[in-house]
């Protein structure tokens, strides 16, 4: 469980400090206002790659430390990697350079970037908007429903993979055998030729994409300079005071309406909104000034992009479409080397161990297949309860298990298929499944796989976009349920799912910076309010919101 962050000069976030409770902790705030500098100081922490654009403009590094309270299992893991747990907390920090360079420490000891993901990735579990698309992924699905089948289904898994692995070996080994020498002594020379090119280049996964996106910003950096001048100079106004700006005019239209409202309480509501727009147009204006403090251009960095491209885009070049296939090349690449340095084999005994591990690897398979297909039935019964419960009382998940040839995982591909309602087909989710019904299906998910999710903090980011209503009040309530055995943390603008949180933490900016404060009380209440469109210092609005803070309540203790 996460129990504090400390944050220093990340992005709009100047410094803040934040304790977190147990329990379902909820975070808000206006849009723009920093909740997503809160969420990559987390992933810092959890081993994230390291962005320099992160670093606040004008310092020279930023930091991030966390304390966690874990348990027996994971302090001897850090104890293992050189690290000290003092009663059962865990201090974790990571701290990136402007100028690049980045240090991690877990347990007052420096470690690797991939030690924080290993050992601190694994006690917390993140879920945004992007995890909706990995979720229409067979890959990601298929661990889904392993996943559900907890510890023990998770060691018949295993026992395919190794005996699939095991058949794979062989079959490479009774090939390297058969084949002729000079031919064998010709691939282990391009295989040691190809393994020291890559090895030498040391391609990173996402680097590629990253390296786009870096490209194009470098390359377009006086277009891009340009039109953030110009989009700047409409909401703040030209140097001369010729042109006042969208900022200035939505100021004063809130100060008229704010003058009107003494009139006619009606006008009120229109002052909010006013009020709103204005502080979201001036907050747009700050963070495009930040970007534009950053942007320069620099020919030798785009000049050191283009050749990695081509580098990397050489060491693909008939092996793999991305360097995660890449490193799974490589890997087998290195298993492939080894066979054909090992001492000849007799043939026959290998054909024989061959047609042993394919034989298992069918029998295991079965059994395998014969354990998702009840798994299958029973996740998606109970993801179809939950959807029904929040707002889609016609929808139907379906989790279909197609037989293939075995594969690494298994004899089958799993698909999940939504039917909205039905009069529709049940179609792939991802082909014709809106934002919102991909939003309820996530949640309903990790309601179910919660029982065996071995993550003790989950957090959510936004999840409950393009949903309101009583839609989001079933979202709070069942957020509130997951949180009654793990800590969970959600990232929402829906008041209805903030009422249920045991914490409450407002994002806010003050004259470009950002702060995080907990909200009880009077403050939650004003907050709520804000969030549902009302006037803080509405009495009217107020009582709505405690009505809304009081049937959270209600419900949870139901």
């Amino acid at each position: 469980m996460i129990e504090s962050l400390d944050i220093a000069n990340l992005g709009v976030i100047a410094s803040a400090h934040v304790e977190i409770g147990g329990g379902l902790v909820v975070v808000t705030g206006e849009t723009g206002a920093g909740k997503t500098m809160v969420l990559s100081s987390l992933q810092l922490l959890l081993g994230a790659r390291a962005d320099a654009a992160l670093v606040r403009s004008g310092a020279d590094r930023l930091s991030v430390d966390g304390i966690f309270s874990v348990t027996e299992e994971v302090a001897a893991r850090v104890e293992e990697a050189g690290g000290v747990v003092e009663g059962g907390e865990l201090i974790v920090g990571r701290s990136v350079r402007a100028a690049g360079r980045s240090r991690a420490h877990l347990g007052s000891r420096p470690v690797p970037a991939s030690a924080l993901s290993e050992i601190v990735g694994s006690m917390v579990t993140i879920h945004g908007q992007a995890d909706q698309v990995r979720l229409t992924g067979e890959a990601a699905q298929r661990r889904a429903l392993d996943q559900f089948g907890g510890t023990a289904h998770a060691v018949l898994v295993k026992e395919y993979r190794e005996a699939f692995r095991a058949a794979v070996d062989a079959k490479h080994r009774l090939d390297a055998l058969l084949g002729d020498a000079s031919e064998r002594e010709e691939e282990l020379e391009d295989l040691r030729a190809a393994l020291a090119q890559i090895e030498a280049l040391d391609p990173q996964v996402g680097e590629e994409e990253e390296l786009v996106r870096e490209a194009s910003r470098l390359t377009n950096v006086e277009d891009l300079r340009a039109l953030m001048g110009v989009a700047q100079g409409f909401l703040k106004g030209d140097d001369r005071g010729d042109f006042s700006g969208a900022v200035e005019s939505a100021r004063s239209a809130y100060a008229q309406l704010d003058d009107a409202s003494r009139f006619d309480e009606a006008v009120a509501e229109l002052a909010g909104r006013a009020r709103s727009q204005a502080l979201e147009l001036d907050a747009l204006a700050d963070d495009i000034a930040v970007y534009l403090s950053r942007l320069d251009a620099d020919p030798e960095r785009l000049a050191q992009i283009h050749a990695r491209r081509a580098a990397i885009k050489d060491v693909l070049r008939g092996r793999a479409a991305d360097v995660e296939s890449l490193l799974t090349w490589a890997d087998d690449a290195r298993a492939r080397v080894d066979e054909l340095s090992a001492p000849a084999s007799d043939p026959e005994v290998v054909e024989r161990e061959l047609a042993a591990a394919q034989s298992l690897v069918l029998d295991v398979g079965a059994r395998l297949t014969k354990a998702r297909t009840r798994l299958a039935r029973e996740l998606a019964a109970g993801v179809n309860e939950e959807l029904h419960a929040l707002a889609m009382p016609d929808a139907t998940l379906d989790i279909d298990l197609e037989a293939t040839k075995p594969t690494s995982h298994g004899c089958e591909t799993v698909v999940f298929r939504l039917q909205p309602h039905p009069h529709a087909p049940a179609r792939p989710l991802g082909q014709g499944a809106s934002g919102g019904e991909l939003s309820r299906v996530m949640l309903a998910l990790e309601l179910m796989l919660g029982r065996t999710e071995a993550s003790s903090t989950f957090i959510f980011d936004e999840i409950d976009a393009g949903i309101g209503g009583q839609t989001a009040t079933e979202v709070g309530a069942r957020l509130k349920r997951l949180a009654a055995s793990r800590q969970v943390i959600v990232v929402t603008h829906l008041a209805q799912v903030a009422a249920f949180g045991n914490q409450h933490l407002v994002i806010e900016k003050t004259d470009g910076t950002t702060s995080v404060r907990e909200v009880i009380g009077a403050e939650r209440e004003a907050e709520l309010t804000r969030m549902m469109g009302g006037d803080p210092h509405s009495q009217a609005a107020r009582r709505h919101a405690s009505r809304v803070l009081a049937s959270a309540v209600s419900q949870s203790q139901g």
